[in-house]
This record gives C-alpha cells, structure tokens and sequence, in this order.
C-alpha cells in the first residue's frame, strides 16, 4: 500500500505541475495577444543569471521575477531593473543592473546603472522604453534546477522515470487484477474472491 500511495502521489504532483504549466502558457498567450501590436515587455518574466555582476545581493545561478514597468513614476534610484541593452557591445542582451542615477538629456529621461559588484557604472545609460521590469523577486540557486532539467539526465529523472514508474505500476495492479495468486482468472472483484473462498471450503 505504501508505494500505491506515493506512486499516486507522484501522479498527482506531475498532473498539478502540468496544469499550472499549461495555466501560465494560457495567461502569456493572452498577454502576448494584448502587446502583439505594440512593443511592450511581458507582464512578468523569470530569469536566470549568469554572472556575479550583481553579487552578493543576487548571485550567480540565482533565478530573479521582474514585473513591467508601465510610467516612469514606477521607477526610482535604487531599483534593480532588468533591460535589454542597446550598446553595440551587448546589443540585445537582457541586463539585471541597479538604477543609480536618473537624469534628463535632452528633454528624455535616461537611467544610469550599475552591478553591485562592478567598480564603475554601465557606460551607456538607458532610456526607459528598454526597461523589461523590476525585480520584485529572487529564487536562491534555481538555476542550478534548470540546467540540471535542460540537460539528458535531468530529462531522463525528471520526466522519464516517473512516467516509467507510472506505467509500471499501472501494469503490475492490471495483471494483478486479471490473474489470482493461484492462477485462477477473476477480475478483482470481492464478491467473486469471497465465492472463490468457499468454493475451497467445499
């Protein structure tokens, strides 16, 4: 009874995750639909960082979620903001930075960033249209979690052993379902067990 109890268990987790897999797949679909015709970042996005710009405040491997930023009000000095970058160094690479300074050039307003950890700033400030979001929170090491799944033997533990498990199990209780202990074929059922019993009586 105890591993028809986990096997279930395990059923159950991997139906839940699934759903809530598809409930976020659903909601940014709806989102993306609403933003197709305008550039707009996602209404929330989770990220991995791979460096220690940010340390020790967020590390590397650690997994960050931002919320989009919809006025310039939204931010201020202080905020730790991800952007995508438009220096031809790191043209399109999304950025997790500390704001350090906001300031006005001609009539826009531009944002200077900066890692924690680095020694001097960003060197090309940002306008605010680059921003993606604001961090509002980190996941310690999760993407040590991601690489593991993404790679052949995260795959095989994380999905292919519960479904063998699954399916095992599913086969063992079916044959144990249609043959008897003692050979006899009988589909389970406690009445036919109970006169099976007294046929042995006789």
């Amino acid at each position: 009874w105890l591993f028809n109890y986990i096997t279930n268990i395990l059923m159950y987790a991997i139906i839940v995750i699934f759903i809530l897999i598809g409930v976020i797949l659903v909601a940014y679909y709806i989102d993306f639909n609403k933003r197709a015709s305008r550039i707009e970042a996602p209404l929330y996005g989770a990220y991995v960082i791979v460096s220690c710009s940010m340390e020790p405040i967020i590390k590397t491997r650690d997994a960050i979620v931002t919320r989009r930023v919809s006025t310039i009000d939204d931010i201020k000095v202080g905020d730790v903001i991800t952007y995508r970058a438009m220096d031809p160094s790191y043209y399109g690479i999304l950025i997790t930075h500390r704001i350090v300074d906001i300031k006005n050039q001609n009539g826009k307003t531009m944002y200077v960033t900066k890692g924690d950890n680095n020694e001097t700033v960003d060197r090309s400030p940002i306008e605010f249209g680059q921003i993606t979001g604001k961090v509002i929170m980190r996941i310690p090491k999760i993407g040590y979690l991601k690489y593991f799944l993404v790679s052949s033997y995260g795959w095989v533990f994380a999905i292919v052993l519960p479904s063998a498990a699954i399916i095992g199990f599913d086969i063992f209780k079916l044959v144990r379902n249609i043959v008897s202990p003692n050979g006899k074929y009988y589909n389970g059922n406690k009445k036919e067990k109970k006169y099976e019993n007294m046929e042995k009586k006789l």
